[in-house]
């Protein structure tokens, strides 16, 4: 499948891969300043942005998209940078191809299974009636009775758009997300990476736990972590200037 991505800056190339409801778009701020150290490659996962739909969604098939990606770049060796699901993504690429990746950071988010905790999320996107819609504010008062937080809504009606035919559709492909919400729940799995890595929390969010510690080291031997606080799940929009000095300072060493 040949991804949607971005290519920003000059210097060693550094990959980043958003996470579920997300597009390469999320990443603008921490693209522009990470490109003035590396070459920055962002992507639109699949099912994701403007990258192809498929009804299949398992971290296998997403790790063999971003490596026929590279291909296609022609780039033997990158930094790999994910985020939430683009974080498990990321993990199952070195997993399977550890030779394409020189160091990789993973955020906040562990090599582990999660329950299914999207459900009102996916009832709200459901619920909005994009046949309809008129406007982003209609489409955020539908959501709101899913989803109470002003934040998330803006973040998951940033996948609307207008289509061909000038009505709002989705981005996403909400039918293949929702249907394979089982395996983006799955944890990662393979041969060690035995490369430099670096696990990013923000002190708020509970998907990275002091439990996971164990699973973590048992697959990335090299584990080093840092904590960003007053950040939930999303550190890299929260503070983003400490976000990205802790990036610097890891690909760098």
């Amino acid at each position: 499948m040949q991804l949607h991505y971005s290519i920003q800056g000059q210097g060693e190339p550094l990959v980043i891969l958003h996470g579920l409801f997300g597009t390469l778009e999320n990443w603008g701020a921490q693209i522009k300043t990470l490109a003035e150290q590396f070459t920055v490659i962002a992507v639109d996962m699949r099912n994701h942005g403007r990258s192809p739909h498929d009804s299949e969604m398992t971290y296998p098939l997403m790790a063999d998209d971003v490596i026929e990606l590279l291909d296609h770049l022609g780039l033997d060796t990158v930094n790999l940078m994910g985020h939430s699901m683009g974080g498990k993504a990321a993990m199952q690429l070195v997993l399977n191809y550890p030779e394409r990746v020189k160091r990789l950071i993973v955020v906040d988010i562990a090599p582990v299974e999660y329950e299914h905790h999207h459900v009102d999320v996916f009832k709200g996107l459901r619920a909005v009636d994009t046949e309809q819609l008129t406007s982003r504010g209609s489409a955020d008062q539908q959501l709101q009775a899913y989803v109470p937080e002003l934040s998330v809504r803006a973040f998951l009606l940033k996948n609307l758009y207008r289509n061909a035919e000038k009505r709002f559709a989705w981005r996403m492909n909400l039918d293949a997300l929702e249907y394979q919400y089982q395996h983006i729940s799955q944890a990662p799995t393979g041969t060690p990476f035995e490369q430099p890595t670096l696990f990013i929390k923000g002190a708020n969010s509970n998907y990275l736990l002091p439990e996971h510690r164990d699973t973590i080291l048992s697959l990335f031997p090299q584990a080093t972590y840092k904590l960003i606080q007053g950040a939930g799940h999303w550190p890299h929009a929260e503070k983003p200037a400490l976000f990205s000095k802790i990036v610097q300072t890891f690909l760098s060493a």
